[in-house]
């Protein structure tokens, strides 16, 4: 079928206006915010290629209707929420169909009972948060890409916000679904508080970056918010008091809704004119919130637990900077500069949570002379912490560059797994986690695949993401990376 009357077939099911054909209009789709393709970019090359079209559908019958249509022409499709995500897993590889979600941008409804919403997937985080908010409401999730990325996005991708130590990740968060599946079949998980009815359905949709089924709809726990709130900062004498102090803050059974370890460098960079990080230079940030007995009962035991490990307490000025530029991102600053930065986010057990820290900046350290390694602990639960580090070379030529950005990665990933660890914490794993999915599930990933065949035996649905296979003639991603993945 010639590209005009493919373009024609779908302006019948969603409007001329929501078909966009122009290689203007198809660029801006061509890859999301993965430092490698912007690395890329600035050389003016691309990762992958652009998409086939681009589709903005409104409802979930059309999303079907697309799907119906395009396995039939055997085209295969992305769901686009707004591109912020940091792994890839957008970019297409080989003409895809985009179907941007942005036009399913209401609420449907908020059920005060029970403490739930129904949220349209391609609605703005931030724009949604603000609509919880002026009902006295929080959705709990707040990443740092609220306002530039889709309620969708968050579930498609399985993402943690920076409350995620109270109020869970987004497959805690959330508690029903509508999703169309290759076959242009639409499947609804009810919201109900349990089930004991065999495998999750829900999980298997939750996370799966749009490989397996396209989310149009979700059903979401909320919270009242809360009516107190208390900051507290402390200045801690290394990385091991402040990790076991958080260790021992979540398994007392606490629930702040904040906590933020800093390793020295970040620390130093948020802390200048406070005395006491002279003589301990590692950050905690812990903020309780609740009722207002309860915040001060939690508020008693944080402090009195941060005496044992000689902590001082603060001026929460450096919490306070934070909270109120927590939604801009730093790695487009250096991006913007020449710098080839990027973050890398893993989770390990306690127990390892140290040495996986010194094992991946001990090796970094060996990559380059001004190759910089820091990071901060983010995300904390009873059994174990989300490290997100940031590694950074200076300007330089980007065939040397590269082949240093992918061993960083390499030493990361690798040695996260050598340590028990997950290769992913709230990112997703998108096109550029792909190499080490086999290492993260083992057999599991045998069980993924198969199940991804049987559900999309075109493989129509996001081919080349999360370890599945490309379609032929896919165009190979990592072409002058430098090195094997």
């Amino acid at each position: 079928m010639k590209d005009h009357d493919l373009a024609a077939e779908f302006a019948g099911l969603i409007g001329a206006d929501n078909v966009f054909v122009q290689e203007e209009e198809r660029a801006g789709y061509c890859h999301d915010r993965l430092p490698y393709a912007n690395f890329r970019a600035r050389e003016g090359s691309r990762v992958g290629t652009l998409p086939g079209l681009v589709l903005r559908p409104a409802t979930t019958d059309e999303v079907a209707g697309i799907v119906r249509a395009a396995a039939e022409h055997d085209l295969p499709v992305i769901p686009y929420g707004s591109g912020s995500g940091v792994l890839g897993g957008t970019i297409p590889l080989g003409d895809e169909l985009m179907v941007d979600m942005q036009r399913m941008n209401r609420i449907r409804a908020v059920d005060a009972d029970n403490h739930l919403v129904t949220v349209e997937a391609g609605m703005n985080g931030g724009a949604f948060e603000e609509a919880l908010n002026a009902q006295g409401y929080t959705s709990g999730h707040l990443p740092q890409s609220l306002t530039i990325s889709t309620v969708g996005g968050w579930a498609a991708c399985r993402g943690g916000g920076q409350e995620s130590s109270r109020f869970g990740k987004i497959e805690n968060i959330v508690v029903g679904l509508k999703a169309v599946l290759p076959d242009g079949r639409t499947i609804e998980v009810r919201p109900l508080p349990k089930r004991a009815t065999g495998p999750s359905v829900l999980d298997l949709i939750v996370g799966n970056e749009g490989t397996l089924a396209i989310i149009t709809e979700l059903t979401l726990r909320i919270w009242k918010l809360p009516e107190a709130e208390e900051k507290i900062v402390f200045a801690l004498p290394g990385r091991a008091a402040a990790l076991d102090l958080a260790k021992r803050v979540m398994q007392a059974g606490l629930h702040p809704r904040i906590v933020r370890l800093y390793d020295e460098k970040e620390t130093s960079g948020r802390t200048g004119g406070i005395d006491a990080f002279s003589q301990r230079p590692v950050m905690a940030n812990i903020v309780v919130c609740g009722e207002e007995s309860i915040v001060a009962a939690e508020a008693e035991l944080v402090r009195r637990l941060a005496l044992e490990y000689d902590a001082v307490e603060t001026e929460t000025r450096p919490f306070d900077e934070w909270r109120e530029k927590r939604y801009v991102s730093i790695t487009k600053q250096w991006l913007d500069r020449g710098y080839y930065n990027d973050t890398i986010e893993v989770t390990v057990n306690w127990s390892k949570a140290a040495a996986l820290y010194d094992t991946i900046a001990a090796q970094v350290a060996e990559l380059h002379p001004e190759a910089h390694f820091s990071a901060h602990w983010s995300h904390v639960y009873p059994e174990g912490v989300c490290q997100y580090m940031t590694f950074r070379l200076p300007p330089m030529e980007q065939s040397a560059a590269l082949p240093l950005h992918a061993r960083m990665w390499e030493i990361a990933e690798g040695e996260t797994l050598a340590h028990g660890g997950s290769i992913a914490h709230h990112h997703g794993s998108g096109l550029f986690r792909a190499p080490w999915m086999d290492g993260e599930h083992g057999v599991g990933m045998d069980l993924l695949r198969k199940v991804k065949q049987a559900i999309d035996p075109q493989n129509l649905f996001n081919p080349g993401k999360l370890g599945f296979p490309a379609r032929e003639g896919a165009v190979d991603p990592y072409r002058d990376r430098g090195v094997n993945v």
